[in-house]
């Protein structure tokens, strides 16, 4: 059992996630863990869930909370009622607060005992724990009681990773975090003098005499004090050049398993302070504002219930690693997104100078300008509106100009061709990195990049997906419908999510309800429908990027109901030569809408359609209605 509140608060049993009602059920399960199995009264845990102000239902309501949590986490955790409160017994399980703590706490020990490799290592570990601000999804109650305390641990735990750092001689690879901190701390004055001493380190004395004095200006004007001695004196000995140097050797940085290295990449130079008024390089660092020297990080979050990919995401992270840029690639719905995005967050810390993203489909699912893109990108990067290249071939340059001394990762999602992603490579010889994701086959022809595509998931990743969205004891009673309702998504991850979000909208159906709902061929794209996402949508792009001679076919092709076509049985349907008829089936199959194999000793081809897609285009060119003939020859 894992137990997290470092982030969104979850719980995983044997590797799938719990599934959690809202705050108010994440705000009680909190609650308990952080009472360290003393027994939380109910009066506290009302506070903690509704404030001073309860409702008459109260009492009922945390009880059925409880319940739930009981039902839900298992016979491991001893949950029970004491007197006048519950108490919570967690065992063996892993609590990541407890973690981090045991972490933090070893990594200063060995910190004061001047084991420097040690507790960089150790607080790293800990660190990376962390997947977003502390208990990001309770009441407000409970985050104002008990999230300044944890942020303080963090940031402590920090300080005391760079101290260890700068005795390591790190200093260049810290300034870009320690410049963001700094930025989004402007008064924790320790911060501020570790990144004085990394600038000083680095040569770059007037840029850290420029943190020093905003620094100064920040405390005289948000608490009306001066700065520390500490700080003064790391100011006076970068005054004098007497500021001590690495106490350590330099030294190639470990990592914990999973996480890539920021040392896989080559040593940057170090990026600059965000001190106003200092000259610096033209883009990032000529920004104004509360924008100068941030880090973007345009990422959007991964799927929390991600399940699966295992192999492709580890395919993902080592092209990564090995820098290559990496295409990930398959039919609407496969979870190319999620995939990418997943990747990403692995591999954050190895792209310490931030991130960007964009999608590069439009609303109406068209495909985005590559200038327009570079102008969003440019922005994060610090390039203020008056100062955006008019052209897209200057925003190109002036693009690529600012990530050549930077290591970042760069995200672009729904690409349609190649010529649309071209412009937003950074160029070569930099450690940034970009990921492209997108169903188009001319994708492939992107230079130097790793291939990785994507199909229907094994059954026992569907079903995992399922349960991870659903809950695995409302599965777990019918095994058999579950895999029905698998097979009818044709395995496809967003087809499985909206399938598993019907269900969990709707408790009161069991599984066999929703796979009897799906099993008529005339209802199912229907019934894979929930607020925004909608099994039609991606094959609705799919086919409008498909020429106006070409669709015809694919109406008239699915309309055959046949399991397989060769080249041979398409001629014969279109009344065309099999030669055009095999580009035809080709392009339908870069466009994903048809799957191709080969069977061992046929030197022939044989294509079908996934069952959706047969339904999506059936429904699309009805039996009623007539087809044009498709004149192949010209397109």
């Amino acid at each position: 059992m894992d137990l997290k509140i470092l982030g969104p608060v979850s719980a995983e049993l044997d590797g799938r996630a719990v599934a959690l009602d809202g705050s108010k059920q994440r705000t009680a399960l909190a609650a308990l863990l952080l009472a360290h199995g003393k027994v939380m009264p109910d009066e506290r845990l009302t506070a903690l869930l509704w404030g001073w102000d309860p409702p008459a239902t109260s009492t009922n309501q945390l009880y059925t909370y409880v319940s739930r949590l009981r039902t839900r986490l298992g016979a491991g955790l001893g949950l029970e009622r004491h007197g006048p409160g519950y108490r919570m017994d967690i065992g063996d399980a892993r609590f990541d607060w407890d973690i981090f703590r045991g972490l933090a706490d070893t990594g200063r020990a060995a910190l004061r005992a001047g084991r420097y490799a040690d507790a960089e290592r150790l607080l790293d570990d800990a660190l990376a724990l962390w997947r977003g601000p502390a208990l990001t999804d309770v009441t407000e109650y409970l985050a104002e009681a008990e999230a300044p305390r944890m942020e303080e641990a963090r940031l402590s735990a920090l300080e005391n990773h760079t101290e260890a750092a700068l005795a390591l001689g790190r200093h260049a690879d810290m300034v870009p975090g320690l410049t963001r901190q700094v930025t989004l701390h402007p008064v924790r004055e320790r911060l501020r003098g570790q990144l004085m001493t990394a600038l000083f380190r680095c040569g770059r004395q007037a840029d850290a005499l420029a943190v020093y004095e905003e620094g100064r200006r920040a405390l005289a004007e948000d608490l009306g004090i001066d700065p520390g001695p500490a700080l003064r004196t790391v100011h006076q000995e970068i005054l004098t050049g007497t500021l001590a140097s690495a106490q350590a050797p330099e030294r190639d940085r470990t990592t914990s398993a999973g996480r890539p290295s920021p040392a896989a990449a080559p040593p940057q130079p170090c990026a600059a302070p965000p001190t106003a008024g200092t000259p610096s390089r033209q883009g990032a660092e000529t920004g104004s504002g509360g924008w100068q020297g941030l880090v973007p990080a345009m990422l959007p979050a991964a799927p929390g219930d991600f399940t699966g990919r295992a192999a492709e995401t580890r395919e993902v992270l080592g092209a990564l690693r090995d820098h290559q840029d990496v295409v990930v690639t398959g039919a609407p719905g496969t979870g190319k997104s999620a995939l990418a995005l997943r990747a990403a967050e692995h591999c954050r810390t190895g792209f310490p100078e931030g991130q960007l993203y964009a999608d590069l489909r439009t609303a109406d699912g068209g495909p985005r300008a590559p200038g327009e893109v570079l102008g969003w990108f440019l922005r994060a990067l610090g390039v203020v509106p008056e100062q955006l290249p008019a052209t897209p071939d200057e925003r190109v340059q002036l693009y690529r100009t600012l990530l050549a001394r930077r290591r970042m990762l760069i995200v672009l999602d729904n690409a349609s061709d190649d010529t649309q992603v071209r412009p937003l490579l950074p160029g070569g010889g930099g450690g940034s990195r970009t990921v492209v994701t997108g169903v188009g086959s001319p994708l492939a022809s992107l230079e130097g990049t790793r291939l990785v595509r994507l199909g229907p998931m094994e059954p026992a990743e569907a079903s995992a997906l399922l349960a991870a969205v659903v809950g695995p004891g409302r599965l777990a009673e019918a095994p058999e419908a579950a895999a029905r309702i698998a097979e009818f998504c044709d395995r496809l991850p967003l087809a499985l999510r909206i399938a598993a979000a019907r269900l969990a909208a709707h408790p009161h159906w069991p599984a066999t309800r929703l796979a009897d709902r799906l099993a008529p061929e005339g209802r199912r794209l229907g019934e894979l429908r929930i607020g925004s996402l909608d099994v039609r949508t991606g094959l609705s792009v799919a086919l409008s990027l498909l020429d106006r001679r070409t669709r015809p076919a694919f109406g008239l092709l699915a309309r055959t109901g046949l399991s397989a076509l060769t080249a041979g049985d398409a001629a014969a349907l279109l009344g065309t030569e099999p030669d055009e008829a095999e580009e035809l089936l080709e392009r339908l199959a870069d466009a994903r809408l048809l799957e191709a194999w080969s069977v061992a000793g046929d030197a022939r081809l044989r294509y079908r359609f996934m069952p959706l897609v047969g339904l999506f285009a059936k429904e699309q060119y009805p039996a009623s209605v007539p087809v044009p003939e498709p004149t192949l020859a010209a397109a």
